[in-house]
Formats: structure tokens, sequence, C-alpha cells
């Protein structure tokens, strides 16, 4: 208990009491100084720059990760995969996040990214697949959804269209004086982008509306496919003395003789030959025969040795050990293309050697992008090969006697190196650009590896050569590396996002710079059965001159060959409508009734189907153009979606009939594991969104939204209207409500 004690009244304490308040006040004096002080320092500290970040950042930065999903992001946080300090942690602490994001229909890459870029849904913005026939084109010409016309064209002529029905929001923000950065983002190509099929095609989209002030198109084949090589210790003779001077230059040492194969690899890249040699180095000091480094290069050249300057190169040299690729320019290439070597295994004495030469590629240069395109090549490098499926379902040539778990490591290896350069692209686009409006980026992971990896269904096969691997004799050993692999596709996509918030750096509080906005264009599910919609047509009586399918993931588009719509059309109006019922009849008897594959007597196969409507009269001039809510002008005549666990890709030939049926050329086992398309509504195919940055401030959860959102949302945090033809509504970063599409 505390005590109190009165006070005396006398002169004594009144000067006692004076020099006690003037002591006070002194104290209160160095108290605020200090905290002025302290103030002062917090706000220069605020202010400073750290190193090697740019005074300047761009306002807006939108990150697409391809086909991440909610569900695995929140996962991955929870668990530690992923850290809640870095990235998407770091955003969804520090602003907000949507438990939903609804993306387009079908839920495909090249669909869903036109969808996130002009706010409006495929069928408004005429790209409604990653695969698609053009209408205007001839009946068996097919066209990218990468490369197509955004907002439509007219079918008079065929010509550019005059009233887009969308457009890429970086055409408006460009009129408005805004400086736009694209890097990799689909549909920012620069490209003129003709009528597949048509000799002298005119331009139906020009370049102009396709091409911002920095534009880095995506990557492109430049002619080599993948190559598998297994070699002995036979294939290998003592080098020549040339090759063995010139690597003695270069300061490469071998303590057992320098031996050199032939891989028997020539091959024609922008329009030069190569023909590819390796040696074999022993740089352990040992007193053994131990071969640990090859060394590949082209004949044509030789051995050169530093200094490079990009794209150059110079040879690969590669430890098996390492369990990474060197990366090898072709020189001279006219499209400044490379490739990389990959040594998968190598025995010591070389009775034992396998090689994997990635494909060549490049990215494509044209007069509206080349001087970015050069940028990039000449301070990045050139366009690294990416993940490569062809190469771990053994499609490319020389990899069926590689063992399942050393094409699985070629694929991590393609994986961390491409995710790396398109990060490395990223930031040169940043870094060239500080004081842009918006930078667009695009990182291919983790669909790559939901694709490949995703194996957590027990109908799938792990084998998938052999139907009997589903259920209980599923390898559990090949299931769990697959969840491992998928895990360090989200790292990778995971630290792009942090090393591009650390370039552009965060204020005292750990907030971005940059309004940084994470999205997807969908989320991913898992497939066990892939289905031939040409043989089921076939079997059904269809002619495939009058009808055809275009398929991408379990989404299809099937045309009518009508005339007077395609040039070479031969089905009248009349026989169009009874052809399109009975289309649309023959996919509602599409059924699985395999009692290994669905939990009750039967499944239908088609999940949405959607037809092209008819006008009252037979005479309407637009007739076969006519467009809906989700029949875009170029989507099928009946446009189908499957119900989750069926896809039209993975298709193996021969086919592998699935356990439990019989002849079946309609149902068979994938050699594949993840996919995407199907009905956006669908949880699982839910896209991310997260966001944080300066303009920011609220925090937590938005609820529900949808993709077409992103960009007026970016309009108006750009404070530009949107277009008229923009669908989606924006999203108030402050209060998380959803408000009225800005105009």
């Amino acid at each position: 208990m505390r005590k109190f004690y009165p006070l005396k009244k006398s002169r004594g304490f009144e000067l006692d009491k004076i020099f006690q308040w003037s002591r006070h006040k002194l104290l209160l004096r160095l108290t605020v100084v200090l905290i002025v002080a302290c103030l002062l320092t917090i706000s220069v500290h605020s202010l400073a720059v750290k190193p090697g970040v740019n005074k300047s950042q761009p306002k807006v930065i939108l990150i697409s990760l391809d086909r991440a999903t909610p569900n695995f992001v929140e996962q991955y946080l929870k668990t530690g995969v992923l850290s809640p300090k870095q990235g998407l942690g770091l955003i969804k602490n520090k602003g907000v996040y949507a438990e939903r994001n609804i993306t387009c229909s079908a839920s495909l890459t090249a669909a869903c990214h036109i969808a996130i870029s002009t706010g409006s849904t495929a069928a408004r913005n005429d790209i409604n697949a990653n695969t698609f026939h053009l209408v205007a084109s001839p009946f068996t010409s097919n066209i990218s959804g990468f490369a197509a016309p955004i907002g439509g064209y007219s079918t008079t002529g065929p010509a550019a269209s005059l009233y887009p029905t969308a457009e890429p929001l970086w055409i408006g923000l460009q009129q408005k004086g805004k400086k736009v950065v694209t890097a990799t983002f689909p549909g920012a190509d620069g490209v003129d982008v003709p009528v597949p099929g048509l000799t002298n095609s005119p331009i139906i989209q020009p370049a102009s509306k396709r091409t911002v002030s920095y534009t880095v198109p995506f990557g492109a084949f430049a002619g080599a496919s993948a190559k598998g090589f297994s070699l002995t210790a036979a294939n290998f003779s003592l080098a020549s003395s040339q090759i063995a001077s010139q690597l003695k230059t270069a300061g490469k040492v071998s303590y057992s003789p320098i031996v050199q194969a032939s891989l028997a690899d020539q091959f024609l890249v922008g329009g030069v030959n190569y023909n590819i040699q390796v040696a074999a180095l022993d740089t352990s000091n040992n007193a053994q025969k131990d071969y640990d480094t090859l060394v590949f290069f082209d004949d044509n050249i030789g051995i050169r040795h530093q200094p490079f300057n990009l794209p150059s190169t110079g040879p690969a040299y590669v430890r098996a050990r390492d369990k990474k690729s060197s990366l090898f320019y072709l020189e001279g290439s006219d499209n400044k293309a490379g490739t990389a070597f990959y040594v998968s295994n190598l025995a010591p004495d070389l009775s034992s050697v396998r090689i994997a030469r990635y494909a060549a590629n490049a990215i494509p240069g044209n007069p509206a992008v080349q001087t970015t395109v050069d940028d990039i090549n000449n301070n990045v490098g050139f366009w690294l090969p990416q993940s490569d499926y062809r190469i771990i379902e053994r499609l490319s040539p020389g990899f069926n006697t590689f063992p399942d778990r050393e094409l699985e490591a070629i694929y991590e290896d393609q994986l961390r190196g491409f995710v790396d350069y398109q990060t490395r692209v990223a930031l040169r686009a940043i870094k060239q650009n500080p004081n842009a409006s918006l930078v667009m980026v695009y990182i291919e992971q983790p669909d790559g590896s939901e694709h490949q990896f995703l194996l957590t269904d027990l109908r799938q096969a792990t084998d998938p050569s052999n139907p009997n691997t589903i259920g209980g004799a599923q390898d559990k050993a090949k299931v769990a590396r697959y969840k491992s692999y998928v895990q360090t596709a989200y790292r990778a996509a995971n630290d792009a996002v942090q090393r591009i918030i650390n370039a552009v750096g965060t204020d005292s509080q750990g907030k971005p710079n940059s309004n940084i906005i994470v999205v997807s264009d969908h989320g991913f599910s898992t497939f066990h059965t892939t289905v031939n919609l040409n043989n089921f047509l076939k079997s059904k009586g269809f002619d495939s001159n009058k009808v055809r399918s275009v398929t991408s993931g379990p989404a299809a588009n099937i045309y009518i060959n009508l005339q007077g719509r395609e040039p070479n059309g031969i089905v009248s109006r009349s026989e169009y409508v009874t052809i399109q019922k009975q289309i649309v009849a023959a996919l509602k008897e599409l059924v699985d009734t395999n009692y290994n594959y669905v939990s009750s007597k039967r499944q239908a196969i088609f999940d949405k189907i959607y037809t092209r409507p008819l006008p009252a009269n037979l005479n309407e001039p637009k007739f076969g153009l006519d467009t809906s809510e989700f029949v875009g002008q170029d989507s099928g005549d009946v446009f189908a979606i499957m119900s989750d666990g069926y896809n039209f890709d993975g298709i193996q030939s021969p086919l592998v009939t699935r356990l439990g049926d019989a002849n079946n050329l309609v149902f068979s086992v994938p050699n594949f594991y993840g996919a995407h398309g199907y009905d956006p509504n669908i949880s699982k195919l839910s896209a991310i969104f997260y966001a944080a940055g300066p303009d920011i401030s609220r925090r937590g959860s938005i609820g529900t939204i949808h993709n077409i959102d992103v960009a007026p949302t970016i309009n108006n945090l750009l404070g530009v209207p949107s277009a008229s033809t923009v669908q989606g509504k924006v999203i108030n970063l402050n209060s998380g409500a959803v408000l009225t599409p800005s105009r």
C-alpha cells in the first residue's frame, strides 16, 4: 500500500518546487529534441534509396504467375513452403488478397491473359482458347490465341476492325501519355496479324495495337528440337592437338588425356549449320582416370576462350554432379538463337554418358520491337530453353533410355533457369524504364510443373504406359517426388516476385514502393482420362469436310464449314442448323461408365455446351456470326467444356487403353497429369490476386473478384478512364468493395 506524506508549505518548499519544475522542463525539452531527431532520422531513412534501387519506380507493376492457384499458395504460406515475409507472403501481409478470383471461360492461358489486359470476357475480346479457327480463314486453318487479333476483326474483306469489341489497357494508357512496359506478357508482341491460310492475307490487326514503349515478346522455337544422347567410352577417342591446344589456351586443365566424340548432332538454325562435338576432361588431381567435365562446342568454330559478350557464351562446360546446364549461344544465327547442354549421367571412365541438348530458342524480332529485343539479347542474353514437356514425356528423340529421375532433373534445371531468365528480363525492363506508369510481367511457372507433376488423384496412372498403376498400385515414391516438384515451381515463382519487390524497394513499413499486383490467369485441376474428340465425332458419322474440332485442354471449338463464311465453305444454312443440333445431341450422349473412374453409374463428359445463336430468318446477313455471353465471333459453332477429370490433351501414340475399357478409341490413359480450361466457377480453377503498394491502404481479404476487374482497377490507380468496352469493375483497394466500371 502506497503511503502519502503531507507537503510543508514553506519558502524552502517553494524554491525546491521551482527547481524541480525547471529540471522537468529541461528534461522535457531534451525529450522533445530527441523525439524530433528520431522522427527526422526515420523520415530520412524512409526516403533513402536502397543500394542498387532507382530513385524512381514504376507506378504499377502487374505480375502474372501462370496458373498459380489460391489453395496452393495459401497452403504453402501456412506450412512454410513459402515464406510469409517474402514475395506473395509479403504482399499479402502488407496489402490485400482475394479469396477467390473468377477467371474467363474457358480457363485457358491465352484467353484469360487477354481477359486480364482488356477487362473483357473471352467471348467479347474474341480470344477464346489457346488455339482456334478464324472463320474468315480456310476451314482447316488454325491460329494461336497468343497471336490472334484482340477485340476481333472485320470478316468483310477481311480487314482490321474499325470498332473492336475490346482493347488492351495499354492502348488507352498510351493515348493519355502514360508509359507502358511489357515483359513477355501475352498479346504484347509487336506483330502484324494476318489471316492464316489466306494467300497475300491483309493485316487484320496492326503491330501498333500490340506494341508499347518497351515491348519484350515471348520467345519462340528457333528450329532445332531437343535431343538426347547416350554414349560409351567407345564413342570417345584422343582429342585432336588443335582442341587440346584451344582448351589449354582457355585455361582448362585435364589430369587424364583429353578425349572427344561427335554427337552426330547437326542442325540448321538461323541460316547456319551447326555440328556439335564434345570433349571430356578430368579436373580431379587424384591420380585416377576420373572424367568429370564435358565441353560442348561447334566443330566449325572450335573452343574459344573468354571474354564473351552477350549473347555469346563460348563453349558449354558441364559437370554432371552440379545438376545444372550450361548455355550455348549459336554463333552467327541471324535470329540470335541459343540452346543449353545438360549432363544427366557421367561415369568416370565414360562407360555410360547421357546428355541432353535443349531446344534452340530465340526472341522473335520485328521492326516494332527490334530495339527492345536487341537490348535484352545484349544485356540479359538469348531466350533460354524453358521447361520442355517433350523431354520428360520422351517425345523428343534420344530420351527413351533415360531413367525417370534423370528426366525429372532435366525438367527442374530448365524450370530454375527459365524463371530466373524471365525475372532478369523483367528487372531489365524496370531498370530501363523507372518512370513507367505500368509494367506488365509474365512468369511461366508454376504452370508447366503443374501440368507435368500434379499427381494427386488415385485415378491417375503413375506409369502412363501401364493402366494398372492407379489406386493402391500407384507408385507412392513418384507421387511424393512430384509433390515436391510442384512446390519447387511455386518457390521459383515466388522468388521472382520478391526479386521485383527488391528492385523497386520498400518503405519504412515494408510496403513496396510501387503498386504491385500479382495475379494468375486461372487455377488448376488434375485429370485422369484423355478423350479423342475426332475419333468420337467420326464414330457418330460426322463428315470431316463439314465438321471439325479444335481443342485446347478440355475445351473444344467445333466448327461447321459454312458457305459464305469460310472461304471454301460447303455447308448450306439449312444444313448448318441440322448439323449444329446433331453435334449438341452427340456431345450430350458421350458418357463414362467405367467404375474405375466414375463414382456413379455414369459421368457426362461435357459439363458445358454452348451453341452459336441462330437468327429467326435464315437469310439474315450475319448468319453464322452471331455471338452470345460465351460464344464470340471466332468461337466454334458449338463451344463445349469437359467435366473435371477429362482432357483432350495427353493422347499417347499408340493409345494406352484404360483399366476396365475394351478397345475404346475415345477414352485412354494420358501421359501427363494437370489441366485447366474447365468451368471457371469450379473453385480449383480460381486465379490468385494479391496487391500492395503506396496507393493500397486496405489490408486483408477483399472477398471474391473477377479477373476482368484487373484492367479497370489499374486504370483507376493511374487516373485514366477505362474504354467503353471494359466489362470489369474497379476494385476499391482501400475498402475492398467492387465499384461500378471506371469509364
